[in-house]
Formats: C-alpha cells, sequence, structure tokens
C-alpha cells in the first residue's frame, strides 16, 4: 500500500505548484516532497510535468490526484460517522408524509443556517415506505401517519395533527349548501380526509362524493392554490395549511368536535439515536407549532 504521507504530499503539491510552499505547509523539507513524489513515480510513472512557468499534470497525475480527493472525502465521510455524539456536525435524515415534512423541512434548514456543519437529507414518502426506509437504515428518523408495530423499531407519539376544512378568504361557509356552491378541490387523500372530518361538522350529510369536484393536484404543497384563488374548498391536515404562504388567502372553518391524527416517531431500536438527531428532535419539537 503506497504510504498515505507520500499521496498527502503530492495532492497538496498539486494545489500549491511550489515544492517550497508545500514543504512549508507540511513542516517537512522540500527535499522530502521531491522524495514523496519520486517514490509515487516509481509506482505511476512520471506524474508532473515542469517547466520554468507552467506545472502540468500527466495523465496518470490527474488520475492520482482524483484518487487523492476520492480517498480525502471517504476520510471526511467517515469521520463524520465516527462522530455519533457530537451534536453540531454530520447528516441528519428524515423521511416523512407530505403535511408534517412540509413543516418540518423549513425548520431543519433554519436549524442548519445555525450548525453550518449539519447536513439535511429530507424525503417525502408515504408511510410503508417511511417504514421499510428506516428499517433498512437508509433514513435514520422517521414520521409516519400510523402507529408500525415491529419489534425492531422504537415507535412514539411525535405531534398531534388535527384535519382542517379550508375555504377561500371572505367565503361564507355555515351549511352543506355552502360547501356545494363552492365545490370540493380533491387530492389523493382529500375524500377519505373529508368524509371522516365532515361527518363531524355536518352529520347526517349526503357524502363528499355528492359535492361537485372543482380540481385536483397530487401535490400537497400546491393543493392550497385553488383554494386561495376562490376555487373552492377542501379539507387538510393542519400542517400543510401551515406551510401555505398565502394564509390571508384562506380561512379555516372552527371544529368544536376535531378529528386529530396522532403523528408517530420511529427510529431503530437497536442502537442509540446519534447527537445531531437529538438535537433536530429537539428543535423541531420546540418550534412545530410556532
Amino acid at each position: 500500500m503506497v504510504n498515505p504521507q507520500w499521496l498527502r504530499s503530492f495532492a497538496l503539491l498539486c494545489q500549491q505548484e511550489s515544492f517550497t510552499r508545500t514543504a512549508d505547509s507540511l513542516g517537512i523539507t522540500q527535499a522530502a516532497v521531491s522524495q514523496h513524489l519520486r517514490y509515487l513515480e516509481n509506482h505511476y510513472g512520471q506524474l508532473i510535468v515542469r517547466s520554468r512557468r507552467r506545472f502540468d499534470l500527466t495523465p496518470a497525475g490527474i488520475a492520482l490526484l482524483e484518487f487523492c480527493r476520492e480517498i480525502e472525502k471517504a476520510s471526511q465521510r467517515l469521520k463524520m460517522r465516527l462522530q455519533e455524539n457530537d451534536g453540531d456536525c454530520g447528516d441528519i435524515s428524515l423521511i416523512t408524509p407530505g403535511s408534517i415534512g412540509l413543516r418540518c423541512y423549513p425548520l431543519l434548514l433554519s436549524l442548519q443556517q445555525s450548525l453550518p456543519g449539519l447536513a439535511i437529507r429530507h424525503r417525502f414518502a408515504p408511510d410503508d415506505e417511511v417504514l421499510s426506509a428506516v428499517l433498512e437504515n437508509r433514513y435514520e428518523l422517521g414520521l409516519m401517519t400510523r402507529q408500525p408495530d415491529d419489534s425492531r423499531l422504537v415507535a412514539e407519539p411525535f405531534a398531534r395533527e388535527p384535519l382542517e376544512l379550508v375555504f377561500p378568504a371572505g367565503k361564507k361557509v355555515q351549511s352543506w349548501q355552502d360547501l356545494t356552491a363552492l365545490g370540493f378541490i380533491d387530492h389523493p387523500d382529500g375524500q377519505a380526509m373529508a368524509t371522516r372530518l365532515l361527518s363531524r361538522v355536518f352529520p347526517g350529510n349526503p357524502g363528499v362524493r355528492s359535492l361537485p369536484c372543482q380540481g385536483f393536484s397530487n401535490q400537497i404543497a400546491l393543493i392550497l392554490s385553488p383554494v386561495a384563488r376562490g376555487l373552492g374548498f377542501t379539507v387538510l391536515p393542519r400542517f400543510a395549511r401551515l406551510a401555505f404562504s398565502g394564509q390571508h388567502e384562506i380561512e379555516v372553518m372552527p371544529c368544536t368536535v376535531p378529528v386529530v391524527d396522532t403523528i408517530w416517531l420511529i427510529h431503530r431500536a437497536e442502537w442509540p439515536l446519534s447527537g445531531r438527531a437529538q438535537k433536530a428532535l429537539a428543535w423541531l419539537k420546540d418550534h412545530l407549532e410556532g
């Protein structure tokens, strides 16, 4: 195996383009830098073409420099993996359903701004994909809308999220006839959510399927756009509504008998959470309702 010190000397020499500056940076003599380069060229052939004004890499030199960079990246990745208890740097990986994800991701970006050593990796996914991603250790943290039953996981309540009937600002919604006049903006979970909430708000109603459908979107961040334009009403989880930028363009119907779902936090049970994951969870819980 090639001496790592030789590779460090070569990589820095390529950056500095000076034997003197390289030696000074490494705290060794210029002769030592030349010796390291000679050892490497004995292994790989000519690496550098030197002239009075130029310092060029041969194809072998370019390949070796790329190898040095890959080693440095791998070293950094290993360092991050081993710093599990350091809450100020490393990868925070979270996979969530849409509504809670719309709320959590911007909050985690704010945490990253205060701690630039962190890297946020977030994915939107349905419950089944969240479950498999955490079980397969592709994500350290997951949020689900149902409690999983798997001994390999720790599952604990993370947040409570009510369903909300959202309609255009300035409109009146007091009866089923008002909903009929507005029409329904549907989404993949729209009819199921609307059925659950409207059975509480308007007992004995003829069902959401009886309402005219005024549109459909499978992008949770866009569902409220037609509502804000006065094109209909919808039923969404609260965090999806809070993530919408045009809050002044929409209204939420008060519900005296709310429908509230529990959001479950999951992670592997066999090993403790990393320090950075614990810090992220504490940050989210402090700011989630803000």
